[in-house]
C-alpha cells in the first residue's frame, strides 16, 4: 500500500471509475499515497454525482427543510413527517434511470426493491408505491419495449413483494427517447417505537451484515448511474442489479423485528456502491470507524476479490450496528426468516474504514473522505437564460393559424372542436393509464381507498398500530407530479409549478399538504445550459415549497441524463425534477374523487375564469394543445399565482370537508375542456357548459377550451347546496371562480356551449371513451401486429 514511483492506474483507468483528474490527484492528496485499486474503486462511487451530490449539494441547501410536522429531514434513508394521534409517516423518492435504459425489468424491479429499502431501514412498514415514468414517443418500437418492460419490472416486484402500487404519472415525449426515468416514491408508517437513525455508535459495537448473499451483479452501478448514455451502454448489463422480491419481503419482515427488540443501534440500507457506501456512511454520520472483514460476507460467486465485494450493488442486503452482546439475538431472527446474518465488523474508535480480506488490509480510508468531505462544484451560471429560451418565449398565438367558433383549419384540414379534444384525448401523455396500472397490485393489504384513475391523488387508510391508542379515521394521500415542457421552457417559473400542481392535486381529494420529497433528473451540470436549468428548477422549487409550506425532508438527485447518439451528440432529456407530496386527510369519510357523482349536480370552476379577462388572460404556452396538435414546443409556462393557490385550494379542501363538494379535478394539461372530459369519462356521466361566450369574442377559442394554468380545480356540488357553496366562494375567492353547468346523463356526453346555445363542442361518452382508455394499448397492439407480420 506504499506509493510507488510512478503512478500506479493510466489516466484511461482512472476515468473508468468516473474519476477526473484533478480528483484522483485529491485522492493521492489525502491518503499521502497512491490509492490501490479497491481503494480507487470506492472513491469513485461514493465521488460519484450519485452518491455526492458534487454538483448539487450547493444548490439543495437552498430547500426549506423544516416545519412543525418534520421529525427526519434530509440526510437520513427517508424523511418522516408526524401524522398526528401516534402515527409517523416515511416516505422517500429515487430514481433507477440508467439501470432501466439498460435492462428495463430489472432496472425498475430494483429500483422499486430499494426504495422499500430505504422505507423499512427507518423501522416503517412500507404501504404504499407511487412511480413517475418518462418515455420517448410510443410509435418508437425501441420506446414501446423499454415501456413494457419497465412497468412489467415494477408490477413484478411491487406485487410480489406485498406493497400496492396506488398512483404515479406516466409521459411520452422525443426528448426521453434514448433515456427514459424511471423514479419511485414509496410510504412507510412507523411501527417502531423509536425511528431508527443510520449513524454508527458505541465503540465495540458489533457491525453485522444481514439479508441476501452477495455477488458480481451491480457492479459499479453507482458509477453508471453519473455517466451519460451511450449506444455502448449495453454492455454495462452487468451493471443493473438483480432483484428478488421475496428474499425482501422476508427482508421486511425480519427487520422490523429486529428493530423492535431495541437491539438494533444504527442501520443502513446496502443500495448504491453497496458496502462501501454502508460502512462509509455509517461510519461517516457517527463520527466513528467500522473495521470490515469481507471474508466473514456470505457470497453467491466464487474468486471475488476486495474491488468486486465493496462496489458489488447485489440486492436485499443491509448492515446493522448492534448492541454489544445481543449480536446472536438478531442473528436468530434473520435466521428464521431464512436469511443470511453474521458479524462481519466492528465499530472502532478511529474514525477510517478499514477493510479486511485474507488476512491482512485491504483497504484503508478516512470515512470523512468517502461520505462527508466530497467534492464539490460551485459552477458558473448564466447571467441570463439560454438562446433556445429567449426564442421560445418570442413565441406568440398570432403565429397559429385563425380560429373561429367552429373550428381550426391545420395543414389545410378543417378540423373542429369536438375532433380536437378527442384528438388530446388520445394523445398518450394525457390518455388513461390504465394499460399501466392495471398490471399493478393496487389493493394489497386492503388500505387503498380510492383506486388508480379515480382521482388527483392517491388515498390510502392509516391502520391502527399495536399498541398505539388511535381512534381516528384518518388516511395519507400521495401525489408525483412534473410537467417537464414547463420546466425545460423556463425552470424556474416551471419548477414552481411543479410544487403548485402537486398541491393542487391533494387538495383535490381533500388532503392538507405536508410535505415533499423529490427527484431531480437533469443532463449534464458541466455544460452551461444544463446547470443553468438544475440551479434555476431548484430555486423555483425552494420558493414554491416555502409559499405552500411544504419543507423538502430529501430526495434524489439523477443528472448525466443524456444519450449520445452514434454522431456522439449529446441529446439531454428535458429537465424533470419530479416532486413527490404527502398530505394528511383528517377525516376519511370526507374525500371526493374527480368523477361526477350525480345527475343535476352543478359544476363550478375555481381559479381564473374561462370568461376573457385581459388581466389574467389563459394562454397557450407550453399547453399540451401547443405542443400535440400544432406540433410547437414554446411560449412561456404559466405563471404561478401562490395567493390564489392557496385560496382555491384552501376552497377545494373547506368545500369537501364540509360535504358541499362531491368531485373536485385540477386542469392541467388539456386545460378545462380535457379536465371535463375526464370527470365525465371517470363518472360515467356527461356535462351540459354554458360558457355564454359570442362568437366574436377577443379571445381565441384554443385559449379558453385548452389554455392550461390560472391555479383551476373543477368541482361539482349537490344542486341544494348550491346557495351555500357560492356564498362561501364569494367570500373566500371573490370573483376568480365561474358557475360553469351541471352534470347530466352519461347518454347526453358532453356539450360546451357558447352563446345563443351555439355548440363548441359535442362527443359522446362512447367516443371520449374509445380514445381515452384505449389510447396507449393500440399503440401497443399496433406495434406488435406489424412485428409478427
Amino acid at each position: 500500500m506504499t506509493a510507488t514511483a510512478r503512478d500506479p492506474f493510466s489516466p484511461q483507468e482512472i476515468a473508468a471509475e468516473g474519476l477526473k483528474p484533478e480528483e484522483y490527484a485529491e485522492i493521492v492528496r489525502r491518503l499521502g499515497r497512491h490509492p490501490n485499486k479497491a481503494e480507487l474503486g470506492m472513491f469513485g462511487v461514493m465521488w460519484s454525482e450519485h452518491c455526492c451530490y458534487k454538483n448539487s449539494r450547493p444548490l439543495l441547501k437552498q430547500f426549506p427543510t423544516t416545519g412543525p410536522r418534520i421529525l427526519v429531514g434530509p440526510g437520513e434513508n427517508a424523511g418522516v413527517v408526524d401524522l398526528g394521534d401516534g402515527l409517523q409517516l416515511a416516505f422517500k423518492i429515487e430514481s433507477h434511470n440508467h439501470p432501466s435504459a439498460v435492462e428495463p425489468f430489472q432496472g425498475a424491479a430494483t429500483g422499486v426493491g430499494g426504495i422499500l429499502r430505504d422505507i423499512f431501514t427507518m423501522g416503517a412498514r412500507p404501504i404504499a408505491l407511487l412511480n413517475s415514468l418518462r418515455f420517448g414517443s410510443l410509435e418508437d418500437a425501441k420506446t414501446q419495449r423499454l415501456f413494457t418492460g419497465v412497468v412489467a419490472g415494477i408490477s413484478h416486484y411491487g406485487n410480489c413483494v406485498g406493497v400496492p402500487t396506488v398512483g404515479g404519472e406516466v409521459y411520452f415525449d422525443a426528448a426521453y427517447s434514448g433515456n427514459p426515468l424511471v423514479n419511485v416514491m414509496a410510504l412507510g408508517l412507523m411501527e417502531t417505537p423509536e425511528i431508527v437513525k443510520s449513524g454508527a455508535s458505541g465503540l465495540g459495537n458489533p457491525v453485522l451484515y444481514v439479508g441476501s448473499t452477495t455477488g458480481r451483479d451491480g457492479m459499479g452501478g453507482a458509477s453508471f448511474a453519473s455517466a451519460e448514455l451511450t449506444d455502448a451502454s449495453i454492455d454495462n448489463r452487468p451493471a443493473v442489479q438483480v432483484g428478488d422480491p421475496f428474499l425482501e419481503k422476508s427482508l421486511i419482515e425480519a427487520c422490523l423485528e429486529a428493530f423492535k427488540t431495541g437491539a438494533v443501534v444504527a442501520a443502513q440500507d446496502m443500495g448504491a456502491a453497496g458496502i462501501t457506501c454502508s460502512t462509509s456512511e455509517m461510519a461517516a454520520k457517527g463520527g466513528v470507524g467500522i473495521e470490515f472483514d469481507l471474508d466473514k460476507i456470505p457470497v453467491r460467486e466464487t474468486g471475488m476479490v476486495p474491488y468486486e465485494y465493496l462496489l458489488s450493488e447485489s440486492q436485499e442486503r443491509m448492515l446493522f450496528v448492534a448492541h454489544k452482546g445481543r449480536e446472536q439475538e438478531l442473528i436468530e431472527i434473520f435466521q428464521r426468516w431464512g436469511l443470511q446474518a453474521v458479524v462481519a465488523g466492528t465499530v472502532i474508535a478511529e474514525p477510517i474504514v478499514r477493510i479486511l480480506f485474507q488476512g491482512g488490509v485491504a483497504a484503508e480510508i478516512p470515512a470523512d473522505a468517502l461520505a462527508e468531505n466530497t467534492p464539490l462544484y460551485h459552477r458558473e451560471l448564466l447571467t441570463q437564460a439560454p438562446e433556445y429560451a429567449q426564442k421560445a418565449w418570442e413565441w406568440t398565438a398570432d403565429s397559429l393559424p385563425d380560429c373561429t367558433i367552429a373550428g381550426i383549419e391545420i395543414g389545410g384540414s378543417w378540423h373542429s372542436w369536438s375532433e380536437i379534444l378527442l384528438t388530446l384525448l388520445d394523445t398518450p401523455s394525457i390518455a388513461s393509464k390504465s394499460w399501466v396500472y392495471r398490471q399493478y397490485d393496487h389493493q394489497v393489504q386492503n388500505n387503498t381507498v380510492i383506486l388508480p384513475g379515480g382521482a388527483d391523488a392517491a388515498v390510502v387508510r392509516l391502520r391502527p398500530l399495536e399498541g398505539v391508542q388511535n381512534n381516528s379515521n384518518s388516511a395519507v394521500a400521495a401525489t408525483v407530479d412534473c410537467n417537464p415542457r414547463y420546466v425545460y421552457l423556463d425552470p424556474y417559473e416551471g419548477a414552481k409549478a411543479v410544487v403548485a400542481e402537486a398541491a393542487r392535486n391533494l387538495s383535490c381529494v381533500g388532503a392538507e399538504p405536508l410535505a415533499v420529497t423529490d427527484n431531480l433528473n437533469f443532463g449534464s451540470p458541466e455544460k452551461p445550459i444544463g446547470y443553468w436549468q438544475l440551479a434555476e428548477a431548484c430555486r423555483g422549487l425552494s420558493e414554491g415549497c416555502r409559499e405552500l409550506a411544504t419543507p423538502v425532508t430529501g430526495g434524489n438527485v439523477s443528472l448525466y441524463n443524456e444519450t449520445f447518439d452514434s454522431e456522439g451528440n449529446p441529446q439531454p432529456i428535458y429537465p424533470t425534477p419530479v416532486v413527490g407530496m404527502v398530505g394528511l386527510i383528517p377525516d376519511l369519510s370526507k374525500i371526493c374523487g374527480q368523477g361526477w357523482q350525480g345527475v343535476g349536480d352543478v359544476i363550478y370552476l375555481l381559479g381564473l375564469p374561462i370568461i376573457p379577462n385581459p388581466k389574467s388572460k389563459i394562454d397557450l404556452g407550453a399547453s399540451e394543445y401547443l405542443a400535440a396538435i400544432h406540433g410547437t414546443v414554446a411560449g412561456k409556462p404559466p405563471r404561478v399565482d401562490f395567493d390564489l393557490e392557496r385560496r382555491v385550494q384552501q376552497a377545494c379542501r373547506e368545500g369537501i370537508r364540509a360535504g358541499w363538494v362531491r368531485s373536485a379535478h385540477d386542469c392541467a394539461e388539456g386545460g378545462v375542456a380535457v379536465a371535463l372530459a375526464e370527470s365525465c369519462l371517470a363518472g360515467n356521466l356527461g356535462a351540459m357548459i354554458d360558457l355564454d361566450i359570442s362568437a366574436n369574442v377577443s379571445q381565441r377559442f384554443d385559449e379558453l377550451l385548452f389554455g392550461e394554468g390560472g391555479a383551476r380545480i373543477l368541482i361539482s356540488v349537490a344542486s341544494e347546496q348550491q346557495e351555500i357553496w357560492e356564498s362561501y366562494l364569494q367570500e373566500h375567492l371573490g370573483s376568480e371562480w365561474q358557475k360553469l353547468g351541471t352534470v347530466v346523463s352519461a347518454n347526453e356526453g358532453l356539450a360546451i356551449l357558447a352563446a345563443d346555445n351555439y355548440r363548441l363542442i359535442k362527443v359522446s361518452i362512447e367516443e371520449m371513451s374509445d380514445r381515452y382508455f384505449h389510447a396507449i394499448g393500440k399503440r401497443l397492439a399496433i406495434h406488435s401486429t406489424t412485428s409478427e407480420s
